[in-house]
């Protein structure tokens, strides 16, 4: 019991720790105060934000047309931007692995990767919309780059984690570049890939309902005209619309992580659904 009493008590803070929260206390109150948070301003939010959501239901389609065609432009922009993405990510991750690549290949591809994950992707294709003009192929640029970031980077990671033994045993073959990333790096990152490629997937499916704001096509500049002519229960059919394709967009990322990662075949995978929901009916028939 001596020897338990005698360290220090548990969650205790050295001085240095104390003085640091104290000094995040107070600017956390400064910035607070230089940006007029107060919680009149909050309290009157709330009273605004109720009014809105009234205006927002019950939700209406004021435009089949042009809600079906901003869906269909956004999905496509996802895909187009994700394959890009991930191709350009793949040798450019690669490159910026340091167990793998010289530091004169290695910095460079690093440098790539920061450019990309510097701004945030409305930024981007602002900058696009700027060099192409308004539409989609704005958007499909802009998200290639988020694209490259991300993937690139996660990619890179990966790589510089995997076990070297594997890759030793290739090299010792005198086995070719190519054939040591295929055989001894591949194989080990693969799954993780796979499941960066989804996420990347299922972001870009998000973004793209928001760079059409800014003119760079998919639902995003109709959601953008539906608020300024204070459609609001448009808005709101919009909205949920969004929703829609997001979570379908995962569900279908949930699959291609099982046939990938779990290596179930498609039929195999239709038959643990079929019979997950086989069970749960019989289930149900029997409380009932």
């Amino acid at each position: 019991m001596a020897a338990l009493s005698s360290g220090p008590a548990p969650f205790s803070l050295s001085r240095g720790a104390k003085i640091s929260f104290a000094l995040l206390a107070v600017y956390f109150l400064w910035a607070a105060a230089q940006l007029e948070f107060t919680a009149e301003r909050f309290i009157v939010g709330l009273d605004n934000g109720a009014r809105f959501l009234d205006r927002m239901f019950p939700p209406a389609i004021h435009d089949w047309d042009s809600l079906t065609r901003g869906l269909t432009e956004s999905l496509q922009i996802a895909v187009l931007a994700s394959i890009l993405g991930i191709l350009l990510a793949l040798p450019i991750g690669l490159a910026s692995a340091r167990n793998l690549m010289p530091t004169w290949a290695s910095w460079p591809a690093r440098t790539i990767i920061a450019l990309c994950r510097s701004f945030h992707p409305v930024i981007v294709a602002i900058l696009f919309v700027k060099a192409v003009g308004f539409g989609a192929l704005a958007g499909i640029l802009a998200l290639t780059v988020a694209s490259v970031g991300f993937v690139g980077k996660l990619f890179a990671e990966a790589i510089e984690e995997i076990s070297a033994k594997q890759v030793e045993a290739v090299r010792a073959t005198g086995a070719s570049f190519a054939s040591i990333v295929i055989f001894g790096v591949l194989p080990q990152v693969f799954s993780r890939f796979v499941g960066f490629a989804t996420y990347q997937l299922d972001s870009n499916l998000r973004n793209s309902t928001m760079v059409g704001i800014v003119g760079a096509g998919g639902i995003g500049g109709t959601l953008f005209s539906a608020f300024q002519r204070f459609d609001y229960d448009f808005v709101c059919a919009i909205l949920i619309a969004i929703i829609a394709i997001i979570m379908i967009g995962e569900l279908l990322a949930n699959q291609v992580r099982a046939i990938f990662i779990d290596n179930l075949s498609f039929g195999e995978l239709l038959r643990r659904r079929f019979s997950g929901f086989r069970g749960l009916t019989t289930e149900r028939a029997a409380n009932d």
